[in-house]
């Protein structure tokens, strides 16, 4: 069956023939009347050449609206293929095809911005001139392409050889005597992440304002292929991570220092790593199935007991234990068991152990080392290295610093420039620490943690020294400041003392401890420095009463307490007494 519809532009043309038809009889009938002493109205071939002007603007505007909506139809097409896979390269050269046929250009580009460099990665090239397959080179005018990059607008160009805009400071465009060009930014979120360039040397004004907007819709479609495919490689990259830790996972469960059995319900073997098979000599050979108790011949305390017990209970237990080793002779473990449920029904029991031996031949070795040196210094060492992970309760002074806040750094800092300056305003202030013989403890980012009177630095006059410390460290600073060029008013440093009873101890493992100190009296003295203003060295009433108590009842003239309002702190439901802590 014939198709009916009629062709818009036919039937338009077909009215205006109707319309000149209708003018020429009238015209002729205009010749009889004349003949007559009459005449039609000049309005009337007035309105008849105001239609046929309206027609012929009609048709050209209905070419123009057809030829749009041809191009739109194919960019729809262009949208499908975008979509339709991740390999990128592929997808944007055969979409390029499209948009040079689209466009009248001769060749077209696609150039992506590296945010890491002044140059561009030309992903995309087409040109007649050029065989299939050859490395892409841009030959168009970089500084078009440049121009679009930076302003992030599109740029069309009738005639770029004698546009003035580019007659200075383009040898690009007078050496290839470009005609036609048009750039459109690649955007991403008001972000310019590249570009499309398209230019026709032979002719000019080859683009309007209608293949402007064709080119950038292009560009649009673009940028979401980009994107979706950078975040599908980022994507794979990330699986390939995931993959590569589980490797490393496994790879760390047989480098770790420490052995680590499994076993299942009835206490048999599991899965064992190359520590464990090393700290007890085991052959790997009928390791896994065999029960562990009878893997561990002449251990000096019933191990099928405290299994039975752990996977029982459900709580964890730690011991010690020796054993006569057929291949090494007298060990000390270390066992750490642990209630291990790998599913519903599945239960088992973890066992770390560790190989004290050498920890227990170099305590022997301590006690013949205080033989010969001082008593308080092995003291000090060997009281902290037999601390349980438990500690000891003892009366310190805790300060904590707050050297200077990161949003106080200049902005624009590089990342190792920042921690130039961080670790420059860490050092000064432990120095002033350690003059005072106070201990550092940790440092917390731009925040320091110190302890005077621990098991390491027993002190009577604790408090005393610790506020000497912060006056020391404000005088350091204002130093600093001087040396640096710069007068921050007020300070940036921030101090918090406060003394009182606190738990001093190792936490951590056997294998590896930290020496710290925790309690309610350390929280106090943070809150101390977190209230306290910047350029302010803040104590507690109970720092005041400790010097008062070991100088004869008054404070030392070259010290001033202030009282200032007493603090709600988080935590206390009391308010807590403070003073602002000055030289006289």
């Amino acid at each position: 069956m014939a198709d009916t519809r009629a062709n818009p532009i036919d039937s338009v043309h077909d009215i205006r023939r109707l319309v000149t038809d209708l003018e020429a009889a009238l015209r002729k009938q205009q010749e009889l009347l004349q003949l007559r002493g009459m005449s039609l109205p000049d309005a009337v071939f007035q309105a008849l050449a105001a239609v046929r002007d309206g027609l012929a603007h009609a048709e050209a505007q209905l070419v123009e609206d057809l030829t749009t909506l041809s191009q739109l139809r194919a960019l729809a097409g262009t949208t499908d293929q975008i979509n339709s896979s991740l390999d990128l390269d592929i997808v944007l050269a055969e979409a390029m095809d499209r948009v040079i046929a689209l466009t009248g250009a001769e060749r077209g580009y696609i150039a992506l911005a590296n945010p890491f460099a002044e140059d561009v990665e030309f992903r995309i090239a087409r040109d007649p001139e050029k065989p299939p397959g050859s490395p892409v080179a841009f030959e168009g005018s970089r500084t078009i392409l440049r121009e679009v990059l930076d302003t992030g607008r599109p740029l069309l160009a009738d005639n770029a050889y004698k546009d003035p805009r580019f007659l200075q400071g383009s040898a690009t465009i007078a050496h290839l005597a470009l005609r036609s060009v048009l750039c459109v930014p690649i955007k991403h979120k008001d972000h310019v992440i590249g570009a499309v360039y398209v230019d026709n040397r032979l002719r000019e004004a080859v683009f309007t304002q209608r293949e402007a907007d064709l080119l950038t819709a292009f560009a649009n479609q673009a940028a979401v292929a980009i994107e979706n495919a950078r975040l599908y490689a980022r994507v794979q990259a990330s699986i390939a991570a995931i993959t590569e830790m589980k490797e490393l996972m496994s790879s760390v469960f047989e480098s770790i220092g420490s052995g680590v059995i499994t076993t299942d319900a009835a206490h048999t073997v599991a899965t064992f790593n190359r520590a464990a098979a090393e700290i007890l000599a085991w052959d790997p050979a009928g390791v896994v199935g065999a029960p562990l108790p009878a893997l561990l011949p002449r251990l000096n305390v019933d191990l099928a007991v405290h299994l039975e017990a752990v996977l029982n209970g459900g709580q964890p237990c730690a011991l010690e234990a020796e054993q006569d080793n057929p291949a090494r002779g007298r060990l000390a473990l270390s066992l750490r068991l642990s209630p291990l449920r790998a599913a519903a029904d599945e239960r088992g029991v973890a066992v770390v152990l560790d190989d004290l031996t050498r920890q227990r031949e170099n305590e022997e070795m301590l006690s013949i080392v205080r033989r010969y040196l001082p008593p308080e210094m092995v003291d000090n060492i060997e009281s902290i290295a037999r601390l349980d992970l438990g500690g000891e309760r003892r009366e310190i002074t805790c300060m904590f610093v707050n050297v200077r806040p990161l949003a106080s750094f200049p902005p624009g800092l590089r990342p190792q420039e920042l921690m130039d300056l961080l670790n420059l305003h860490l050092t000064t202030a432990t120095a002033c620490i350690h003059d005072c013989k106070g201990v550092i403890d940790k440092y917390m980012g731009h925040e320091i943690m110190a302890l005077f009177n621990s098991q390491l630095n027993p002190q009577t006059h604790h408090a005393m020294l610790a506020v000497e410390a912060a006056l020391a460290l404000r005088d350091a600073f204002a130093a600093l400041y001087q040396r640096l060029g710069i007068a921050p008013d007020p300070h940036y440093y921030r101090v918090g003392l406060h003394t009182g009873v606190a738990t001093l101890g190792n936490v951590g493992s056997l294998s590896r401890r930290d020496f710290t100190a925790l309690g309610d009296m350390v929280n106090l003295a943070k809150r101390l420095e977190e209230n306290a203003a910047a350029g302010q060295i803040i104590a507690s009433q109970a720092v005041r009463q400790h010097i008062e108590a070991h100088a004869g009842g008054a404070l030392p003239p070259t010290v001033v307490f202030q009282q200032r309002a007493a603090l709600q702190v988080k935590g206390r439901q009391q308010r807590t007494p403070i003073y602002e802590v000055s030289r006289a």
